[in-house]
């Protein structure tokens, strides 16, 4: 960098400039990686400015390698994050709720959420991750995600690499077990969302069993405590029924690339389903109405 006197910080004016821009064009990746780590757009916007803060104030002329130092820098303000959810009483990790990504399946995802949704195996990889330990959900997305070597992960987590390598082998377990990989025909996906809701609507058992695997599991988010869990088709089906009233104010929506709905009372957003389709039927179903979330979800283009 040049250095320049006169300005307090050292820092030329066309230097901020060359560096803005070159942040800029990293700043996609770096929010990809902080959301997949966090769960949280807001935090992981507040991570990327922090990282550039540092960046700011660093010498960018002894950086070998800007994207490898500004991901490692994003890894270690998120690996905070995650162990202050552990220590402060109001917000656990456990109970961390994930903050869904909405998209108007007419227009697709927004391109701003793009990055964010590459290679994702939507919502319920975010659910499975939030029930990780903070050093193992970083080795897990940094080494799986975005193939960061274990040996920089380890110097991250204060472990070896072998002992990195098996921390993202448990998370990729539970990850398979927990988190299938959703059905890539969108199309199809929609079809079974769409039969869920045509059957609950009629008040038919049958047919919402028959879109359900049979070990489906359906989850309803809370901020004060472990998830409530429905598990197995008929169960599934029969709260499906309880919620009947509320089948005919869905609107179909992307959540997290994956078809999904949006819930409305009136014109007011109250709830997100987030629907994991294998073949012809779901196996998960993610359900977030705590009011607060869904408050703060970007919903636009999704009407009641």
């Amino acid at each position: 960098m040049r250095y320049d006197p006169r300005d307090p910080d050292g820092v030329t004016e066309m230097d901020e400039l060359e560096l803005a821009d070159k942040f800029d064009r990293q700043r996609p990746e770096l929010r990809a990686v902080a959301y997949r780590i966090l769960g949280s757009l807001s935090e992981a916007e507040d991570a990327v400015q922090e990282a550039w803060l540092r960046l700011r104030r660093a010498d960018a002329e002894q950086i070998e390698s800007l994207e490898r130092w500004l991901t490692t820098v994003v890894a270690r303000i998120c690996l905070n994050v995650l162990r202050s959810r552990r220590t402060r009483g109001e917000q656990p990790l456990e109970g961390f709720l994930p903050e869904p990504i909405i998209g108007d399946p007419a227009a697709g995802t927004d391109p701003e959420h793009e990055a964010l949704l590459a290679d994702s195996v939507g919502i319920a990889l975010q659910v499975v991750l939030d029930t990780l330990g903070p050093a193992e959900r970083l080795a897990f997305v940094l080494h799986d995600m975005f193939a960061v070597p274990f040996a920089e992960i380890a110097a991250m987590v204060d472990r070896s690499p072998e002992a990195t390598r098996q921390l993202a082998s448990r998370a990729r377990r539970r990850v398979r077990d927990a988190a299938p990989a959703p059905d890539p025909d969108l199309t199809r996906q929609r079809a079974v969302v769409d039969a869920y809701f045509a059957a609950a609507r009629e008040g038919d058992l049958d047919a919402l069993v028959a879109v359900l695997d049979p070990d489906v599991v359906l989850r309803a988010h809370r901020r004060d405590g472990d998830p409530f869990e429905l598990r197995g088709a008929a169960r599934v089906a029969r709260g499906a029924m309880s919620a009947r009233p509320f089948a005919p104010f869905v609107r179909p929506a992307l959540v997290n690339g994956a078809a999904g709905v949006v819930a409305f009372d009136g014109d007011r957003p109250f709830a997100v389903l987030a629907f994991t389709v294998i073949g012809d039927r779901a196996v998960t179903i993610d359900v977030f109405n705590d009011a607060e979330l869904v408050a703060k979800l970007d919903i636009r283009g999704i009407t009641a």
